[in-house]
């Protein structure tokens, strides 16, 4: 679990502000902002440090509350559970080498989707257009689960490769090995994923799961957790 209050060079390094500022809770008297992501917190974990070839790659997961003010145009006439102020995320970022990242950028979909096989939801996997990536991502899969009473997809997870974009900002190296013992100062690529975001799994589930007489039957593998078999 990281902070959830960061200042604003931590957001900055995770390209969160200016370009999304709208949306996010800011402290104006300490200027300070509540995270929109663990992704923020983790990555500023090692910001301005150089981190040894072998260390690499280093993967985090991170579980937080996650604040959003949903001002913008396209959440401000979404209800219910699809679009809220504050909702629980697991994060996954990993720091790793520039010819490593597209490989485990696949790593990081595939334990993504693994949560939600286990949960046993339909969902499907979709590449992003580049009219439709984030300015910092270099290449992103969305996790979209179906929803039933919407009768669309949902977005659940979304795993992007943001490169040395974020490394540059945060200024993230690694001492990159070369030849008769040297070694070159580069950037680190840095990805990002949704383990899961509890409030859309909340709505695929609730929909899911549903019987007949209206009770939800809880997934196989939540019941050792929950200690029921159905609500």
């Amino acid at each position: 679990m990281t902070p959830v209050i960061v200042t604003r060079e931590s957001m900055e390094a995770a390209e969160k502000v200016p370009k999304f500022e709208e949306d996010m809770y800011y402290m104006e008297k300490d200027d300070m902002f509540a995270i929109p992501t663990a992704e923020v917190s983790i990555l500023n974990i090692h910001r301005d440090e150089i981190l040894a070839n072998e260390e690499l790659p280093v993967r985090y997961c991170g579980f937080t509350n996650c604040f959003r003010r949903e001002a913008g145009s396209y959440g401000k006439d979404t209800k219910g559970f699809l679009r809220v102020h504050q909702f629980n995320k697991v994060e996954l970022i990993t720091f790793c080498k520039p010819e490593e990242s597209y490989a485990e950028m696949e790593k990081m979909l595939s334990h993504a989707c693994g949560i939600i096989d286990k949960l046993g939801l339909h969902y499907r996997v979709i590449e992003l257009c580049t009219a439709d990536i984030g300015f910092a991502a270099s290449k992103c899969y969305d996790i979209e689960v179906w929803s039933y009473a919407e009768n669309k997809w949902l977005e659940a997870s979304s795993v992007s490769n943001c490169t040395d974009y974020q490394s540059r900002r945060a200024m993230v190296r690694y001492k990159k090995q070369l030849e008769n013992n040297k070694s070159k100062t580069e950037l680190v690529h840095i990805l990002n994923g949704s383990g899961l975001a509890t409030s859309r799994l909340m709505v695929a589930l609730l929909e899911a799961c549903q019987t007949n007489d209206g009770n939800i039957i809880l997934p196989e593998v939540l019941k050792s957790y929950a200690g029921f078999d159905s609500i």
